[in-house]
């Protein structure tokens, strides 16, 4: 992502929603950018009402989409929200996850923004939301998943790193998004089949020197990401952690008081269909702040390898 040029925030109208739409003209107005603000319908869930309504199915469904033309242009006409950001709207009747990814494309969207609960097709569990299932269909583009009202810009942000090529691209979008944050960069590791070794016969005590051997070899990588990402000393805190990284995640957020997490996405075409890596599950169910999934920048096309 090259800059916040266009955003797309895509809400369904709800209160909580509303946070994400928040997010979008707060991070628009900072950067400088052209914000679309989406909302999906997908009216033909009430074609099962037919029978009841009989003529009068085209007449609320035409109700319901002014009735939604009106809610969005209200919410953007809000001056405590829209912060003078002038943005462009679109009321889109289908099957949200393909309107949303559609209009991604068609406005050529830097972010996309969602918000991680709402009613309708975003009032399940988060892991069920539309937020998720988007994630899962490979979306090419950063998605910010919001979940906290946004009172300020991001103070504290926290960056999991993995040292795969997603982890520099997710270093240099969150200092778009967040220019004057703290950064944290934090690798949490596992020696291979440790849980094994063990059983295998190999001594506490080598373990334990395998791990701080290993320890010292990534805490060094991690000090080359962040100068291949021009990032000085003095700009990021760096925390090499030994344990399951969606812990300690989760145990970074509570200690720095991170208002936004980073992580990547890995994996494409079908299997990517059917599950988020775990660790970025993990973190979009349990963490209590907004977070941004960015997608590995080598997966570049939809055909198969």
């Amino acid at each position: 992502m090259k800059s916040l040029a266009r955003i797309l925030a895509a809400t369904d109208l709800s209160a909580p929603a509303r946070h994400a739409a928040e997010r979008a003209f707060r991070l628009a107005a900072s950067a400088g950018g052209e914000l679309y603000l989406l909302h999906a319908m997908e009216l033909d869930t009430i074609d099962s009402l037919r029978e009841m309504l009989g003529d009068d199915l085209s007449a609320v469904k035409a109700a319901l989409n002014s009735d939604a033309r009106k809610r969005l242009e209200q919410l953007t006409g809000d001056a405590s929200i829209n912060r003078g950001v002038a943005a462009r709207t679109h009321v889109a009747v289908g099957n949200p996850l393909a309107t949303i990814a559609a209009e991604a494309d068609s406005v050529d969207a830097n972010l996309l923004v969602l918000g991680a609960r709402g009613e309708s097709f975003l009032r399940h569990a988060l892991l069920g939301s539309t937020a998720a299932r988007l994630l899962r269909k490979s979306v090419r583009r950063p998605v910010l998943v919001v979940k906290q009202a946004p009172h300020e810009a991001y103070r504290s942000v926290l960056i999991a790193v993995d040292f795969s090529p997603v982890s520099l691209s997710a270093i240099r979008i969150a200092r778009q998004l967040a220019p004057d944050a703290d950064l944290v960069l934090l690798h949490a590791f596992e020696l291979p089949y440790e849980g094994k070794l063990a059983l295998a016969g190999v001594e506490e005590e080598v373990i334990r020197r395998l791990v701080a051997t290993e320890s010292e070899v990534r805490r060094q990588r991690l000090r080359d990401l962040a100068a291949t990402a021009s990032l000085a000393p003095i700009n990021y805190s760096g925390r090499i952690l030994h344990g399951d990284p969606a812990q300690q995640i989760a145990a970074i957020e509570q200690e720095y008081d991170c208002d936004l997490i980073v992580v990547g996405k890995h994996g494409e075409h079908i299997a990517e269909e059917l599950l988020l890596g775990s660790v970025t599950k993990h973190v979009l169910a349990e963490s209590q702040c907004d977070v941004l999934v960015i997608c590995d920048p080598r997966e570049a096309t939809d055909e198969p390898p």
